[in-house]
């Protein structure tokens, strides 16, 4: 799947290759790459970190339905207010805390669309399904991410690189990098 180039456009792609594969997600309790984590806490994951990364600058998305009770319809509602907020309020300046000001775009797209994308590969996994992550975009996170990788992984979010072949595909590297084991599948 080729992402578009502007950040709204970027995401509006990312979300919904994450709704095919949490539309099709037979069991949420199936573990997924991510140790200790189930297909539900992936899509809770992603529900959850970032209306607090926003809050912190002031801006508020709407909560939606809980992922315990369907992470389908969570999954779409915040999906959606995130989508919104691009649309609508994409050029905005957005002051965060920790990471300075940026564009309120350009922020999504750096801290919560790339994560979006990874993540599409955990919870890809965890349903046996194929995540269709675009190889030049992840390319370019992994490159973007590998002069930060101390501070990635002293950071907690990043478990200890998985070793691949050099000429390993791009989507296997970048997942290797981020800690995950690029061979690995649900147990039988």
């Amino acid at each position: 799947m080729a992402l578009p180039e502007s950040p709204a456009a970027r995401h509006e792609a990312a979300a919904g290759e994450f709704s095919r594969l949490a539309a099709h997600t037979p069991d949420w309790s199936a573990p997924s790459p991510v140790d200790g984590w189930t297909a539900r806490d992936v899509v809770d994951h992603l529900v959850s970190w970032f209306p607090g990364f926003l809050a912190a600058g002031g801006v508020e998305l709407p909560s939606g339905p809980a992922v315990a009770d369907d992470p389908v319809a969570a999954w779409r509602h915040h999906a959606g207010a995130v989508q919104a907020l691009l649309d609508e309020r994409g050029d905005e300046t957005f002051t965060h805390p920790r990471v300075g000001t940026h564009s309120l775009a350009d922020t999504v797209d750096r801290f919560y669309t790339a994560d979006v994308v990874m993540h599409s590969w955990d919870l890809a996994r965890a349903g046996g399904q194929e995540a269709r992550i675009d190889e030049d975009f992840a390319g370019r996170l992994l490159e973007g991410m590998r002069p930060m990788e101390q501070l990635l992984r002293e950071s907690g979010q990043y478990g200890p690189a998985v070793p691949v072949p050099d000429d390993a595909p791009v989507v296997d590297r970048l997942m290797a990098f981020v800690g995950r084991d690029p061979g690995w599948r649900p147990p039988a």
